[in-house]
């Protein structure tokens, strides 16, 4: 029976997701449905699933967009000819496009400018690795982390740059910098690692996990990448891992001689869902946290959407003949709400 379950902190929404996930509530709560997202909003199918109920429709090929509706892209980056015709298809286009993914964009445009050659180590077919490598394809080459840098010859070793993927796995990327770094003194990497921040911090703090467990519960979705990775970090460590999207994708026999159970849960995950499977797991010493450090990032709303938002306060208080100079609105008091209370309402 477990006695005890220990719960990582952090976990979960990080402040890209926490973004994104506010953004497309306010566009289901200004629009008539249906409003459209460009790929999922972030890679987990219960916020998927919500957002559906609500009348989001996600797309995977911008042309299914009906010209005239409004449009959100994803948290993952896009292609740059995709931002240029949901420009052109929707009446309102928010792009809600991770920061720290925007970062990697520019990298890859900046290098690419120069003449370097770019290695992006990410995997093949992610969405966040698809729209970074449209930014120059004919520059870069993906090197999934898994195969490192194989038969990679650039044209010139003494330009090659060096680029990820935010959510991968620390070991994996240190794997691939440390061998590109040896076959290529010249080496260009960012100033700082291009994996977030919540990436790093989540792994470090599975690895806690993995010394005070006898098995680990990961929250989060089969097509997130960044839960993927805790999984693979913690069974690396040599503690038994296992990935649910929820309560009822727990195997008893996973934790039949389990007396401490770690949880956490992947950026993508909503805190909604690991409440229920420490309910779930039932202990009966109840549960602690571990916590590792704290977060106190916070990602703004899109540009566009904050303008659009502010427009219609303006416009309402001029309909009702209201002036609240200096007064905060609805965008200024966005650092005040959480991802987690929007789903809420959301029903997740």
């Amino acid at each position: 029976m477990v006695e005890q379950v220990l719960l990582a902190e952090p976990r979960g929404f990080c402040a890209g997701v926490e973004m994104a996930i506010k953004a497309l509530t306010w566009m289901v709560n200004i629009f008539e449905p249906p409003v459209y997202c460009y790929h999922e909003i972030v890679h987990n199918q219960a916020v998927v699933a919500a957002f559906e109920r609500a009348g989001v429709v996600f797309v995977d090929d911008i042309s299914e967009v009906p010209e005239g509706r409004p449009v959100m892209l994803s948290a993952h980056g896009s292609a740059p000819e995709i931002v240029a015709e949901a420009h052109q298809r929707a009446a309102v286009m928010v792009d809600a496009v991770c920061p720290l993914v925007t970062k990697v964009h520019h990298e890859v445009k900046l290098m690419a400018g120069k003449g370097y050659d770019i290695i992006y180590v990410g995997h093949e077919g992610h969405d966040e690795a698809i729209g970074a490598i449209a930014e120059a394809p004919q520059s870069v080459t993906l090197v999934d982390p898994r195969d490192g840098l194989g038969s990679f010859q650039p044209a010139d070793p003494e330009r090659v740059a060096l680029l990820a993927q935010t959510t991968l796995g620390m070991y994996e990327w240190e794997g691939v910098l440390d061998d590109a770094s040896a076959r290529f003194p010249d080496l260009k990497t960012a100033r700082r690692s291009d994996l977030c921040y919540a990436t790093t911090n989540r792994q470090t703090a599975i690895r806690q996990l993995a010394e005070r467990c006898d098995a680990i519960l990961v929250v989060g979705s089969e097509n997130s990448s960044n839960t993927q990775a805790l999984v693979r970090v913690a069974n690396k460590d040599g503690t038994p891992t296992y990935r649910v999207d929820g309560p009822g994708d727990i195997d008893p026999a996973w934790l039949a001689d389990a007396r401490i159970v770690g949880v956490t849960a992947g950026a993508s995950a909503p805190d909604q869902r690991v409440r229920e499977v420490i309910a779930a797991i039932d202990p009966s010493d109840g549960f602690a946290p571990l916590s590792i450090t704290d977060e106190a990032e916070y990602f703004p709303l899109p540009p566009t959407l904050r303008r659009f938002v502010k427009t219609l306060q303006t416009v309402v208080e001029a309909a009702f003949f209201v002036r609240h100079p200096g007064r905060p609105g609805p965008i200024e008091e966005d650092p005040e709400h959480s991802a987690t209370g929007a789903l809420d309402l959301l029903g997740v």
